[in-house]
């Protein structure tokens, strides 16, 4: 799994004029799976996530985490995190995960994610064409790929 995380002061994901999820403080999480991905992946990704110390403490240092602030989480599902472009100019996606594997490990984090928080987390629709709007803050942006587990 690969995740860009994006801290933020507002977020919303819509598809044509329908939001399907909205945010304020918290974070944006642009989610890929892989075909390799599994169980593990998803609980070591949430642990990491809901733990990952990006926000500000009142002495203006990042030491606390949305876990301890009790933001919100806005996931969106996009495969192209995992575009090659080792070869050529239009990037293969042969390494992201297709439909019938991804969609369970994507609502399993999701669940898993809303269990950790202890609430509701705000979602995208996967496979559909999407707009994301958001107010990145800071600007703080990470990678994180369970592959490397960094």
């Amino acid at each position: 799994m690969r995740a860009v995380i994006q801290r933020v002061s507002q977020a919303s994901v819509s598809t044509g004029p329908e939001i399907t999820g909205q945010i304020g403080t918290g974070l944006l999480v642009l989610l890929g799976i892989e075909e390799c991905d599994g169980d593990e992946d998803v609980e070591w990704l949430c642990s990491k996530l809901i733990n990952l110390r990006i926000f500000n403490d009142v002495h203006g240092v990042m030491n606390n985490s949305v876990l301890t602030t009790r933001g919100d989480v806005l996931v969106v599902s996009q495969f192209t995190l995992h575009a090659s472009t080792k070869k050529g100019n239009r990037p293969s996606y042969i390494r992201a995960a297709k439909p019938e594997a991804a969609i369970p490990l994507y609502e399993k984090f999701i669940l898993q994610l809303g269990l950790l928080l202890g609430k509701a987390v705000h979602t995208g629709r996967f496979g559909a064409m999407m707009q994301v709007s958001l107010v990145n803050d800071g600007p703080v942006t990470i990678i994180i790929d369970t592959r490397h587990r960094e």
